[in-house]
């Protein structure tokens, strides 16, 4: 199994454990509601865990990555009947014209610039009718206000952005924005207005004050059809919280044998040690010869 050190933050890995994990649950458990009995794309499925999970409710899923190496692996690790994987971009598609009913693309949009090419592929694989759930960052919330730069985003969105591109190719469009915590909140957008938006409280004991949830990530539905309304969610993120201090309790645990290895081995004691048993191992490996 790879190590937690070795991940560059680029895909989410099933080794780990942090607000990333319960972002992404989250929203596959929500995509889930959607899915029951259904044909389902998994744009830029990475490593598979998600349409994997998808696999479980969908009559078949398929996820489509533009690595090689990352379709190769997803295939070997999650093996069922209703599941399959293919190298593909979200700019081109390897599926025929109107074959799914769901086609799911979560923090993929900001990754390339081809936003209209993308939303014209999603269009083509999608049955007349059929649903997109999307989820891009809100470059407000995501870059602007916390001052960060993900070096692997191409083009981030701001939410209007965000509305216009889908409004361009959908007749109806749903909006849910998200936040994570010790876990995930997804609450609906009902409205553009700022205050639109569950009231956060933050504080100690010697004060406590309101403010708005400011949505990190926007995750919409789309369709040409009527959607459902979905209601609030929570993803109750404890299990990847106590999986997160497993993990550094191992990785501590191992940094901490290393370092008392390396520093016996340096050790006078060690190496007069050594010095005196290396003849008595020379001929016990003569006996055995």
């Amino acid at each position: 199994m790879a190590d937690i050190k070795s991940w560059t933050g680029e895909r989410l890995e099933t080794y780990v454990f942090n607000e990333n994990t319960n972002e992404h649950l989250h929203r596959y458990a929500i995509a889930m509601q959607l899915v029951a009995g259904k044909n389902v794309l998994d744009i830029a499925c990475g490593e598979g865990y998600g349409s994997s999970l998808i696999a479980d409710a969908a009559k078949a899923v398929t996820g489509v990555d533009i690595d090689p190496t990352t379709i190769t692996l997803a295939t070997q690790k999650y093996q069922k009947q209703n599941l399959s994987f293919l190298t593909g971009s979200a700019a081109k598609i390897p599926c025929d014209d109107n074959c799914f009913d769901v086609v799911i693309s979560f923090e993929t949009i900001e990754h390339h610039d081809k936003h209209d090419e993308m939303m014209q592929e999603i269009k083509r694989v999608l049955k007349p009718g059929g649903v997109l759930i999307i989820s891009s960052p809100d470059k407000l919330f995501y870059s602007d206000k916390p001052g960060f730069k993900n070096p692997f985003h191409v083009k981030e969105l701001y939410r209007h952005e965000f509305e216009t591109l889908l409004g361009k190719y959908f007749r109806h469009t749903f909006y849910m924005g998200q936040k994570s915590f010790f876990g995930s909140v997804v609450l609906p957008c009902i409205s553009l207005s700022a205050g639109d938006n569950a009231t956060v409280y933050e504080g100690d004991y010697q004060s406590i004050n309101a403010s708005a949830l400011e949505p990190v990530y926007l995750i919409a539905l789309a369709s040409d059809a009527p959607l459902p309304t979905l209601g609030a969610s929570v993803l109750n993120g404890d299990n990847v919280l106590k999986m997160q201090f497993e993990q550094f309790r191992l990785e501590v645990t191992k940094d901490a044998v290393d370092t008392i290895t390396r520093e016996l081995r340096s050790s006078w004691s060690f190496r007069i040690g050594h010095f005196i048993l290396s003849p008595v191992r020379l001929i016990k490996s003569l006996f055995h010869a």
